[in-house]
C-alpha cells in the first residue's frame, strides 16, 4: 500500500534529520581527488536518499561522499523502506536525489508493460518519459542489478534446472520441488513474480511460495531446507557468498536495471554542475565493480560509508 505524502514526509524527516557528512569514522575530513570543489555548490544542502537494502545504502553513501568532495553540505536521508516510498519522497520534494533503476522506473512508476532490450534505449525512454513527472535522470551505470531466480547447487543437481523455462516446467510438473523464497516487493511487482509467472506460463501454488525478508532469502536458499530456489538481485554479493547459481532468463522477461542518479528537476536546474560530479562515477560502476562492493557490505560486514569512501579514493575521485 502506498503511503500518503504526509506519512512519507514524516518518515523522511525522522531519518537522520539534519545529518550531514564530512568526516570519516576516525574524524578525518573527506579529501579531494579528481572531484574538485565547485563554487556554486558551496554549502548546498542536497538531501540524498536511498532504499533500504545494502546496494542502495552503498550507492547513497557514494553520492554523499562525492557531494561533500564537490563542496556541498549533503544531508543523509537514506534508508527509506520500499521503492514506492523513496520515489514519492523525491516527487513530493522531501528529498532531492537518489539512485534509481531504469527497469523499476519503466515498469513500476511509468507503468510500461514491455521492457526495452537495449539498455541505452531503455534509459533514454525512461529519461524522456519521467521528465513530465519533474524527475531528471543523469548518466546511467552499466551495472545491471536485475531481478533473477537463483538455485542452490544441490537443488540444481537434483532437478537439472538451468534456465527459467526449466524452472517453469518444474513448477508445473512438481510444484513441491520448485519451492521458492521471495520477498514482499517481488511478490507484488509487475516486474516481479506475478509477471514472471505470466511470461513463463506457470502458477506456483501458494504453499510453495515462501515470503521472507529479502536479506533472509540468500542464506535460506543456500541451506535449501525451506526452498531450493529464491529471488535474488544479480549484483548482490551474497549470491556468490552462498554459492548460488543464477538461472538464465532465456525468454528475457526481466528488464535491465541500470542504476542512475534521479534528481528533482528543479534541483537539477539550480545545480547543473552536479551532473559532472556523478557522470564519471556512474561510468565506473560496472556489474563486476558493484557486485564486489556489495560483497564487502553484505558478506564481509563492512559499513556502506566505509566501502563508499574506500572505493572513491581507490578510483581516484577523492584523496
Amino acid at each position: 500500500m502506498r503511503r500518503t505524502t504526509a506519512a512519507v514526509l514524516a518518515m523522511v524527516a525522522a531519518l537522520a534529520a539534519g545529518c550531514t557528512i564530512g568526516k570519516d569514522d576516525a574524524g578525518t575530513q573527506v579529501g579531494e581527488g579528481s572531484i574538485k570543489k565547485i563554487d556554486a555548490l558551496s554549502g548546498a544542502q542536497i538531501r540524498v536518499s536511498s532504499k533500504e537494502f545494502d546496494e542502495q545504502l552503498l550507492l547513497g553513501q557514494i553520492a554523499l561522499v562525492a557531494l561533500q568532495a564537490a563542496g556541498a553540505s549533503p544531508q543523509d536521508k537514506t534508508n527509506i523502506t520500499g521503492s514506492s516510498n523513496v520515489r514519492q519522497a523525491l516527487t513530493s520534494g522531501a528529498v532531492d536525489l537518489y539512485w534509481e533503476y531504469t527497469g523499476t522506473a519503466w515498469i513500476s512508476y511509468l507503468k510500461q508493460t514491455k521492457p526495452i532490450a537495449d539498455p541505452q534505449a531503455q534509459y533514454d525512454a525512461v529519461k524522456q518519459a519521467d521528465a513530465a513527472n519533474g524527475v531528471t535522470w543523469w548518466a546511467r551505470s552499466p551495472a545491471n542489478d536485475t531481478y533473477a531466480i537463483a538455485v542452490n547447487p544441490a537443488t540444481q543437481a537434483r532437478t537439472g534446472v538451468k534456465t527459467l523455462s526449466d524452472y517453469a516446467a518444474l513448477a508445473k510438473r512438481d510444484p513441491a520441488a520448485a519451492s521458492t523464497c521471495i520477498g514482499p516487493e517481488f511478490k507484488s511487482r509487475d516486474d516481479g513474480f506475478p509477471g514472471l509467472e505470466k511470461a513463463y506460463g506457470f502458477d506456483l501454488p501458494a504453499p510453495q511460495e515462501h515470503l521472507l525478508n529479502d536479506a533472509v532469502i540468500y542464506p535460506t536458499v543456500g541451506k535449501g531446507d525451506t526452498c531450493g530456489f529464491g529471488e535474488v538481485a544479480a549484483t548482490d554479493g551474497r549470491v556468490a557468498g552462498q554459492h548460488l547459481v543464477v538461472l538464465e532468463d532465456d525468454q528475457h522477461f526481466f528488464p535491465t536495471y541500470n542504476p542512475a542518479i534521479t534528481i528533482a528537476s528543479g534541483v537539477a536546474r539550480k545545480y547543473p554542475q552536479l551532473e559532472q560530479v556523478f557522470a564519471p562515477i556512474a561510468a565506473k560502476l560496472d556489474t563486476a565493480t558493484l557486485t564486489d562492493l556489495n560483497k564487502k557490505v553484505s558478506v564481509d560486514g563492512q559499513k556502506p560509508a566505509t566501502v563508499a569512501r574506500d572505493w572513491l579514493k581507490a578510483a581516484g575521485f577523492t584523496s
